[in-house]
């Protein structure tokens, strides 16, 4: 018999270095357990931001899922920015298309695309709004 869903959580946390705090309370999983399972797993992407689907049941066990990082940090360091433009029109940095395609083939799992170029087209248009040009 399956276990009894209590609730599912979905949430960033730095890659390996989550701790154990009020939104992993509020879950009622084993915070210390998660935070070292998490951190074991993403050890590999620190100073990353990494999407987590956490699912906790009934018995107080729980299972998670690590997610693709978010496309518009992957922008902002390939560009070399610490933050986008909040004016789409002033262009406050530039990829190279070859970086937008290593972009869109690290995020095709998450992405809602059947080929890489829309892949492509999905993530050019977020550098677009955060004011970063794609170049040749």
């Amino acid at each position: 018999m399956a276990k009894k869903i209590v609730k599912v959580l979905k949430m960033e946390l730095p890659g390996g270095e989550a701790k154990p705090g009020p939104k992993l309370a509020s879950a009622g999983v084993q915070m210390a357990k998660f935070c070292t399972d998490f951190n074991a797993k993403t050890a590999d992407r620190r100073g990353q931001t990494v999407p987590v689907i956490i699912t906790a049941y009934e018995d107080k066990s729980f299972s998670f899922e690590i997610k693709t990082s978010p496309v518009a940090g992957l922008i902002l360091k390939a560009a070399g920015i610490q933050k986008g433009s909040g004016n789409p029109k002033k262009i406050v940095g530039r990829i190279t298309k070859a970086q937008l395609e290593e972009i869109a083939q690290y995020k095709m799992p998450d992405l809602n695309a059947n080929d890489i170029e829309a892949a492509k087209r999905i993530v050019a248009g977020s550098a677009r709004q955060m004011g970063v040009e794609v170049v040749d």
